[in-house]
């Protein structure tokens, strides 16, 4: 057994930064359905594992539920910037084979998922996948939806589908996906970036010596 630490979660903004994004998703100037804090960093993370990236526009839009109303530009400058820097610390840490620090213990305490943090970045990780998911599963649709389960199961989004109800109710396999959260971010994104591994050809068999054709 090797006895080299395991790496630490990568914090993806300051906690000054993270403070200032809770501000602004819980003020007036967004709407009631945007986004909160935890749902939008599990929905950023998602971006920066997408297979492919998607305009500003489109995912800006997605998370606030329509445009926020920001004092002036260099709020929005502002709020716009901690955003796709989180995403792109996201994507720079993963790049380097660590894992991102999530918002939340990886734990559910006995608790049900959607009541939990856990369950709100889930559900915020799905939002982002159902914004592009033919992108998501249209390499290797079996294992993308076997990577993807643990997320589909903590959201709470899909608690209705019967194939989905034996998982849920199994509170200690829940709580084993939940410490598995990070290393399936890793997994995922590798999964798109790294080509598979193609076998190698079997060399070919050389006959013995002296057992060529017309020879006995």
């Amino acid at each position: 057994m090797s006895d080299t630490p395991l790496p630490l979660p990568q914090p993806l903004l300051e906690d000054e930064e993270l403070e200032r994004l809770d501000d602004f998703l819980e003020s007036e100037s967004v709407d009631p359905d945007a986004l909160d804090l935890i749902s939008a960093h599990g929905f950023l993370i998602a971006l920066a594992v997408a297979p492919r990236e998607l305009e500003a526009a489109t995912w800006v839009a997605e998370l606030f539920h329509g445009e926020p109303t920001f004092v002036d530009a260099t709020e929005r400058s502002e709020i716009l910037g901690l955003l796709e820097k989180l995403r792109d610390n996201a994507i720079a840490t993963l790049e380097q084979g660590g894992l991102p620090e999530l918002p939340f213990e990886l734990t559910l305490d006995g608790l049900p998922p959607e009541e939990t943090p856990i369950g709100d970045w889930c559900a915020g990780f799905m939002e982002a996948v159902f914004l592009d998911e033919t992108a998501w599963f249209e390499q290797d649709e079996e294992t993308v939806a076997t990577l993807l389960l643990p997320f589909m199961a903590l959201s709470g989004l899909f608690d209705d589908e019967p194939d989905m109800a034996e998982m849920v109710a199994d509170t200690a396999r829940l709580e084993s996906l939940v410490r598995q959260l990070p290393d399936l971010v890793l997994d995922l994104y590798l999964h798109y970036r790294v080509p598979p591994e193609t076998p190698k050809p079997m060399p070919r068999k050389k006959k013995p010596a002296g057992r060529g054709k017309g020879k006995r």
